[in-house]
């Protein structure tokens, strides 16, 4: 069957729920024909769900886990000592052949040491790196590294340049993603000796380098990559989600302070109700544990149905492209 993906899912570690990930899924599959499921958890909550939201589909299919990694739950722990957790079994599934990219809403480090463990970085890729895309003027970018490794050496964001222009290439589809450094600045001179050694080594590349990007132009649409190490890259990202709170909260303030303002709100309720749309976390949620020999799609734990259906799309986007063979073969022929 042309374009078959199969997808495995951990259905028990996101906050709100097996529930939610059940209706992601029936969704999914009444989008795509050629779906196949396997839901991983407790055998005898998820029957009840599917049975109830789905019906009989022989596209889907449950495999029992004794276990669930919580969020206090430590990396190490994790590997560890639950081996028969929904998430590690999930993973094991994609090791084995029987899944060809799985997706879970779980513990963000115990996530990516799990899957470290079981299915190994890809060749020439050092360290892993989390990858998402974000609004942006005109589309969307993605960015990388969101919290995978503190700190990176210019070899390593060289890495996640690579990996970062092929997700975004078959996600997106744009042909030649223009790729950007982050840096408090975009003159040359300006960063510390990691970055601007990592610019010499894009310059030299055959990726669409387009040079350094600060902070305030993330957003302008200069740049459909965009590269740091994972504590720049987690500290920008909370600081955008934060500045939406704080944007949506004087709007909201601005908006209901008095009746001329209700007034004024209830007028331009097209135009809010559009700018909500196109900024909806919603719409992005799903970041892709990038450098591993295999594909796996870390959802937010807070995902509803919708949220989580995304997660479930860029998993099925990134098992027909064959994401993890194209990042090897590009990092072959820029080594060649």
């Amino acid at each position: 069957m042309g374009n078959q993906s199969i997808i495995s899912i951990d259905a028990m570690s996101g906050d709100l729920g097996a529930e939610v990930v059940v209706r992601a899924a029936a969704a999914c599959l009444d989008k795509y024909a050629n779906l196949e499921l396997i839901l991983v958890g407790d055998e005898a909550e998820l029957t009840g769900l599917v049975t109830s939201i789905i019906g009989k589909d022989k596209r889907i299919r449950l495999v029992h886990a004794t276990e669930v990694v919580t969020m206090s739950d430590s990396p190490r722990d994790a590997v560890r000592h639950k081996k028969d957790s929904s998430m590690r079994v999930a993973i094991d599934l994609v090791k084995a052949g029987e899944a060809q990219g799985c997706v879970s809403a779980g513990n963000t480090g115990a996530l990516m040491a799990t899957a470290k463990f079981v299915l190994k970085m890809l060749p020439g890729i050092e360290r892993p790196a989390i990858i998402a895309e974000l609004p942006a003027i005109g589309g969307s970018l993605h960015m990388l590294d969101l919290g995978a490794n503190t700190l990176g050496t210019a070899e390593q964001l060289f890495q996640f340049a690579v990996m970062g222009s092929i997700v975004t290439a078959d996600i997106m589809g744009i042909a030649e993603p223009r790729v950007a450094l982050l840096n408090i600045g975009a003159e040359d001179t300006k960063g510390h000796d990691t970055v601007k050694d990592a610019a010499s080594l894009l310059n030299e590349s055959s990726l669409n380098y387009v040079g350094f990007i600060e902070g305030s132009e993330l957003f302008s649409g200069k740049a459909d990559v965009v590269v740091t190490d994972g504590f720049t890259g987690n500290v920008a990202l909370k600081t955008m989600e934060g500045t939406v709170g704080l944007v949506r909260h004087y709007v909201k303030q601005g908006f209901t302070r008095n009746w001329l303002a209700r007034l004024q709100a209830l007028l331009a309720s097209s135009t809010l109700r559009r700018i909500t749309r196109e900024t909806d976390s919603r719409n992005f949620n799903g970041a892709t544990l990038v450098g591993l020999n295999g594909i796996v799609i870390k959802s937010h734990g807070s995902a509803d149905s919708y949220a989580f259906q995304h997660a479930i799309d860029t998993a099925i986007v990134e098992v027909r492209n064959g994401v993890p063979q194209q990042i090897g073969n590009l990092l072959q022929r820029e080594a060649a």
